[in-house]
């Protein structure tokens, strides 16, 4: 059976009010450049999921890589292991706690979500609407809002720190927000292909069938 844990699909994000900032492109230059220019990505990460009173129902912790195109690590390590696994053709959820793996193809609907915009190939103006929202502190933030609305998300913000990726944030169609915040960032470091394969251990409840 399918695990009631709430299963999270890279990449994650909040909405929130912006009081009014000098608006400048700075954001989406480096959002642009980000997507462009970085080949491979690592870094931890702290999330917060909010439900639509945006009172916390969820925190988590742990580490990311990504390496394109459309390759991708998410290693959920607090306050439980969950790992998320692709190499671009196929997708692994891995629950260390429930010994259970959930197997599914990469569809076209994944082009629509975070996990496009930090692994994905192409021109992200292609997939998304970007829009300066200025400056909030030392954060530039853009707003990207999906061309199209089969990707589940239903707005965007993500925010750089002197170019570094810090924040991202996202309103699912449910009205869940969502907050990921990161840290030790490291661009174009060199990463092993191994990282991105993987095979269920022995014992473990298998959900969907593997594309050969």
């Amino acid at each position: 059976m399918l695990s009631a844990r709430k299963i999270f699909v890279p990449v994650l994000l909040l909405v929130l009010v912006f009081p009014a900032a000098t608006v400048s492109a700075d954001g989406i230059k480096s959002l642009r450049r980000f997507y462009s220019q970085v080949k491979t990505f690592s870094a931890s990460f702290s999330q917060v999921v909010l439900d639509e009173s945006l009172s916390p129902i969820q925190e988590t912790s742990g580490k990311l890589l990504i390496k394109r195109p459309g390759s991708f690590r998410w290693d959920y390590l607090e306050p439980f292991k969950q790992h998320i696994v692709s190499d671009g053709k196929k997708i692994w959820v891995y629950d260390v706690e429930l010994k259970q793996a959930t197997f599914r193809a990469v569809d076209a609907g994944l082009g629509q979500t975070p996990a496009f915009l930090l692994s994905g190939s192409g021109r992200i103006d292609d997939n998304f609407e970007l829009k300066s929202l200025g400056k909030q502190g030392k954060l530039e933030w853009t707003q990207m809002k999906p061309k199209k609305s089969d990707g589940g998300y239903e707005n965007i913000r993500i925010a750089f720190e002197n170019g570094q990726l810090r924040m991202l944030e996202m309103v699912d169609s449910f009205g869940q927000t969502t907050r990921v915040t990161l840290a030790d960032n490291r661009e174009n470091g060199k990463i092993d292909n191994s990282r991105f394969q993987f095979s269920p251990p022995a014992g473990v409840d298998i959900v969907g069938a593997p594309v050969q």
